[in-house]
């Protein structure tokens, strides 16, 4: 069958397709690998770093990006859905940490060669890397971390009498707010922020939502009926009934808290770093007079119990490999080149997110852009994760319908409430 074939092509094709064996002719190089990571929106920052690492792979591979939606929960349904249909597209993903144990429990990621986890954890801040670990294995690349600040008016704090060269508390905030007839922005709207702010409360308090994780729902041992879950829960109500709260209180985010801030209404606030680079373009636009961010101060968040060190909120960025990959070596070669110290410093500068390296911090550059990058640092290493469990979903939505509003709060009655709540939301016998 072959001779007639090669018959039928004539004497011509024949030595045509013979030269073509020789050279090679008709068969394209594939060229590298294209690695497709999956970030969420930012100002340009992974897109530049993509590039980066694609030029110094020496042609192992090539990085694309692919956006995810803004809201970190819908980045979690997009990616939970192609990921369980197996798509191997797929081959890094930038994930919110509080839903890193379920994709790890799921088997969404690919295991993390050891010597890529002992590179990646190399100096990173201790609450980064808690929040890229599940049982007891580390999962997730840490490259960006976040953590909520204090932040105060210099001049108000000194009027109060307040010392922000040492821990201050909860309590001694709202009497200076009160005294100095001026408010405290927090987060009482009911959103992933609310449980942000009580998680930070209960962990300060030396509790934790999640007294003990488990692969079965119905094995897991909540601290909600705890007396560090009691006192979260009676700070809360105190800053909420403080009359030390804007009108719109139990519908701030973020966003709102940060306008209270800049327009003067609120003289102490936790919130994310974003707010110095917000308060720069501002003074840039002309929409801030640069005597507001003159008076800006910054420390540790609040402690509940004067002399326990707080535990600040923790957030950022991790980068998983997916299970799927069909290059899951090259994308952890990647990750590596991508959360490398020169990378996180570029993007700490020219996106404002913190991050996970302790070297980024002393960066030159990096502390002129930043000068608060000191206490930024220290309290990541303070900082505690949201609940690590594979059903945090259920658990966040569980603790926003209890927890809101704050100002219905009460020590004795909303945490056994939530406990309620969360195991039958757990065990199917009610919805969300």
């Amino acid at each position: 069958m072959r001779q007639r074939r090669r018959r039928r092509l004539g004497t011509a094709a024949v030595a045509a397709l013979a030269l073509c064996g020789l050279a090679g002719c008709g068969v394209s190089d594939p060229g590298p690998p294209t690695l497709t990571w999956y970030i969420n929106p930012d100002s340009g920052g992974q897109e530049e770093i993509a590039a980066r690492c694609s030029a110094a792979a020496g042609g192992a591979y090539d990085i694309d990006v692919s956006v995810l939606p803004r809201e970190s929960s819908e980045q979690r349904q997009q990616l939970v859905r192609r990921l369980a249909a197996g798509d191997s597209s797929i081959d890094i993903m930038s994930l919110d940490p509080p839903y890193i144990p379920e994709f790890a429990q799921a088997g969404f990621l690919a295991p993390m060669p050891p010597e890529v986890a002992s590179d990646v954890s190399d100096g990173v801040v201790q609450s980064a890397i808690d929040g890229a670990t599940w049982d007891g294995q580390l999962v997730t690349v840490p490259f960006w971390a976040n953590t909520q600040l204090l932040w105060y008016k210099k001049s108000v704090a000194e009027a109060a009498g307040l010392d922000m060269t040492q821990p201050v508390t909860w309590d001694q905030l709202v009497t200076a707010a009160q005294e100095q007839d001026t408010q405290i922005a927090a987060q009482g709207r009911r959103a992933e922020s609310l449980v942000v702010w009580f998680n930070a409360l209960i962990a300060s308090a030396g509790g934790a939502v999640i007294a003990q994780t488990a692969d079965d729902p119905a094995d897991i041992q909540l601290g909600l009926d705890t007396p560090q879950a009691a006192r979260a829960a009676e700070v809360m109500r105190a800053v909420a009934d403080s009359g030390a709260v804007g009108p719109a209180f139990t519908t701030a985010g973020e966003d709102e808290s940060v306008a209270s801030f800049e327009n003067g209404d609120a003289s102490f606030m936790v919130n994310w770093p974003f707010v110095w680079g917000r308060a720069g373009s501002g003074v840039e636009g002309g929409t801030l007079d640069q005597s507001v961010v003159d008076d800006y101060g910054w420390a540790v968040y609040p402690q509940v119990e004067a002399g326990t060190p707080s535990a600040p909120p923790y957030g950022g960025i991790n980068l998983g490999v997916g299970a799927s990959s069909r290059h899951p070596d090259l994308a952890y070669q990647a990750t590596q080149c991508i959360t490398s110290d020169e990378n996180q410093a570029y993007y700490f500068v020219s996106n404002g997110n913190p991050a996970a390296s302790l070297a980024v911090f002393e960066d030159p550059e990096v502390v002129a852009e930043f000068p608060m990058a000191p206490v930024i640092a220290q309290s990541l290493q303070q900082a505690a994760p949201r609940p690590q469990t594979a059903y945090y979903s259920e658990v966040s939505g569980s603790l926003q319908r209890i927890y809101h509003p704050p100002t219905a709060v009460t020590p004795d009655v909303t945490g056994p409430a939530a406990a309620e709540l969360i195991r039958a939301v757990l065990s199917g016998e009610e919805l969300l």
